[in-house]
């Protein structure tokens, strides 16, 4: 069982109320997603595990298990070429849960028009083998968002 905790502190939404239909129809996989705090944030890994691909705006740390968890930061950040964020790890890394990856400001993102909404994904994952998922209420690095089985 992996424990995913979310990767940034502000409020869980569920995939739902994300303002992308990739994200909110699960077509990349099941989760739930995080409206960041406007201030300018460290975005955590929700696992330990190995940085398996990192860009400015998204990241996908697979812990021992083998699963994949993808934090995108934001919705269509990528059309920002990285304006506005700042790597703290480099693909490859080994990291832990809790440990900073990627310094951003949602403020400024949605300054930029974009939404900072950030969803918190389990790849390739069957939409039954989440537990627990959190889709709603205050949430900070430590906060379990789902379990998966």
């Amino acid at each position: 069982m992996t424990t995913v905790t979310s990767p940034l502190a502000g409020v869980a939404i569920g995939l739902s109320a994300v303002p992308d239909p990739v994200f909110s129809g699960a077509m990349v996989g099941p989760g739930t997603a995080v409206d960041p705090v406007r201030e300018p944030i460290e975005a955590v890994s929700p696992v330990d595990g190995i940085i398996v691909s990192l860009h400015p705006h998204a990241f996908v740390v697979v812990d021992p298990d083998g699963h994949g968890v993808l934090t995108h930061l934001g919705i269509d950040t990528v059309q920002l070429n990285g304006e506005g964020f700042e790597l703290l790890a480099a693909k490859g890394d080994t990291v832990e849960r809790g440990q900073a990856l990627v310094r951003w400001d949602p403020a400024v993102i949605e300054q930029a028009g974009k939404s900072p909404v950030s969803p918190v994904i389990a790849l390739e994952a069957a939409a039954d083998s989440l537990g627990a998922v959190l889709e709603e209420g205050v949430v900070d690095t430590a906060t379990t968002l789902f379990k998966w089985k």
